[in-house]
């Protein structure tokens, strides 16, 4: 199990790096997720998902291949690698995809919803999407326990704890952005937009 007592607290939102590589689209998957994310009951989450590959099919993929904030998508290894860690906080559900040479994929369907988020100090959400632009956490409340948590606030966002961070940057090195969404730190300056494209 990693270890959580890293001081200061960061909370980060993760996406793909630039670079040459394939992006996984999850459209279809996103709106089949949506129920689920907004019932929280077990029978509304999918057994399985699909995503289509965008870009040259020469290009290679990566273990960490989506954007979407709502619904992380991870690579068998890094699976495999943080298993312990990550079903402490949600379902890894099977992905399948347009390219089955791709490889195996998990859709982290992600099940603590913490309230913990300081809405005096943060962004109001958006009225159209429920997004909410600058986060700001209470630190007595925050679960830093689980690798990644959601807000009853804006249920589809997914918030990573920056230990499970660290993990991931160490097995996906450069193919991985990490934007810090907020930190105990003030020394540390928040992504402007962590949760735009």
């Amino acid at each position: 199990m990693a270890d959580t007592s890293q001081n200061p607290r960061r909370v980060y939102r993760l996406l793909p790096a630039l670079g040459e590589f394939r992006i996984l689209f999850l459209d279809e998957a996103l709106t089949k997720i949506l129920p689920w994310q907004r019932s929280g009951r077990p029978e509304d989450l999918p057994e399985e998902f699909t995503g289509e590959w965008n870009g040259d099919p020469a290009l290679r993929v990566t273990e960490f291949p989506s954007a979407a904030r709502d619904a992380p998508v991870l690579g068998r290894r890094i699976a495999d690698a943080l298993h312990e860690e990550l079903v402490s906080a949600g379902r890894l559900v099977p992905l399948r995809t347009d390219d089955p040479d791709s490889g195996e994929f998990f859709l982290y369907a992600v099940e603590a919803v913490v309230d913990c988020l300081d809405t005096r100090r943060s962004s109001k959400p958006k009225k159209s999407t429920g997004q909410i632009k600058q986060a700001v956490f209470r630190p007595e409340a925050l679960r830093y326990d689980v690798p990644a948590f959601r807000v009853p606030e804006w249920s589809r966002a997914v918030y990573w704890n920056g230990w499970a961070v660290d993990r991931l940057r160490e097995l996906l090195g450069d193919d991985l952005e990490a934007r810090l969404v907020w930190s105990e730190d003030p020394g540390l300056t928040p992504h402007p937009d962590p949760m735009g494209f």
